[in-house]
């Protein structure tokens, strides 16, 4: 058990450094490549579309060629890209590496729900509570130091390369695991096939939740820091507050998850979309106006969220197949909405000329999420309430 929470928290802080570090580097890559500020945010929206759009391929991969290749070569697809794209000369490359990064964070980010649940069906909610701090760990650490690397060596470049190294980590901690597990379904095995939940009322309510928690993490990941670039702060500065964001945002997700114990989750949910609610309408209303404060609540709400819609599609699953396609289903829709929260914050930057539209556009989007939370009650007990009814 201890090798398979070591591997996972390797895996997990791999999983957000390259897209996290770009927040920080947006303004020289800009600079250096004479970009709009809709055309960099495609660095952070190419990587979230792939994490919606490669999840529905994924089973299918597992399937043919088993659980333990398909995250092999998924980690090392990442690493490479995440060195390469350090290296771009052009800005085809710059994209082309991009795409990469996106494709093997999404088809990682997949296998590890049905991970968790074949290993520790009884304890999901705690793993992945321990999988969502770990990314948000990665996070952090990439959001603090890349903007003083990035000082330090004289440009972006470095300061984006170095996130490469993890992925060597991650690598090494998964064949290590590998070898020593019993061997998955996949490759030719005889396993029952589930189809995504297309019909199921609540696992369409799961990824509308998750759309939005994820539509205003990626929008942060990728503005917060440019905007106060913007405003006069420097790129390390900045980049101290965006580390703010991804720390409150790990601390949320072992709190969160500890809290909730029940399968039923929609009070922490609540609680966790009202606290990004408070936070976000502070940063709205004055933006300059403590915003380390104001910052830490809004990241701690979209933590415990986070955490928790993460556990949603394996509360409503009965095995690792079927939680790999609702997971699937989840990150399909959810990432594909996703992808254009950073999209649609720069175009807004670009045609207002400041950043006050784009964060009332994130206030709205929290309010969806307060406004799904009383229906996210586990399928099943639905069932169970009707028929006792």
């Amino acid at each position: 058990m201890v090798a398979a929470i070591v591997c996972l928290v390797l895996v997990a802080m791999e999983l957000r450094p390259a897209i996290v570090s770009t927040g920080p580097l947006l303004p020289s890559i800009i600079r250096e490549f004479g970009l709009s500020h809709t055309q960099a945010a495609l660095l952070t929206a190419i990587p979230t579309l792939l994490m919606g759009l490669l999840a529905a391929p994924v089973p299918w991969l597992t399937r043919r060629y088993g659980r333990d290749r398909v995250m092999f070569a998924a980690l090392a697809l990442l690493t490479v890209s995440s060195l390469v794209r350090a290296l771009a000369g052009s800005v085809a490359m710059l994209f082309a590496t991009t795409v990469g990064i996106g494709a093997g964070i999404a088809i990682a980010g997949v296998l590890i729900a049905g991970f968790v649940k074949a290993g520790f069906p009884r304890q999901v909610a705690i793993f992945m509570s321990v999988y969502a701090t770990a990314l948000a760990l990665g996070s952090t650490l990439s959001a603090a130091a890349t903007g003083t690397i990035a000082a330090y060596t004289g440009g972006w470049r470095w300061a984006s390369g170095v996130w490469a190294l993890p992925g060597v980590f991650a690598l090494l901690a998964w064949l290590f695991v590998a070898k020593r597990s019993p061997a998955p379904a996949g490759a030719g095995a005889a396993t029952q096939r589930h189809g995504m939940p297309l019909r199921n009322r609540t696992a369409w309510l799961i990824a509308l939740f998750f759309a939005c928690n994820n539509f205003l993490f990626y929008s942060c990941i990728s503005w917060l820091a440019p905007m106060y670039v913007e405003a006069g702060w420097t790129p390390a500065h900045a980049g101290l507050l965006l580390a703010t964001f991804t720390l409150a945002f790990m601390v949320a997700n072992p709190v969160f998850g500890f809290l909730s114990r029940d399968e039923d989750r929609r009070l922490p949910l609540a609680l966790g979309a009202a606290t990004a609610l408070a936070g976000m309408l502070a940063i709205a209303l004055a933006p300059t106006v403590s915003p380390f404060v104001a910052v830490a609540v809004l990241a701690f709400g979209t933590g415990g969220s986070f955490t928790l819609s993460m556990t949603l599609p394996l509360d409503n699953t009965r095995g690792p197949e079927e939680a790999g396609a609702w997971n699937a289903f989840v990150m399909l829709v959810s990432y594909t909405v996703a992808a254009t929260g950073p999209l649609a914050m720069g175009q807004l930057r670009d045609a207002s000329g400041d950043f006050a539209s784009s964060l009332w556009l994130l206030v709205a989007v929290i309010g969806i999420m307060v406004a799904t939370t009383p229906f996210l009650q586990p399928h099943h007990r639905k069932r169970g309430v009707a028929a006792v009814a």
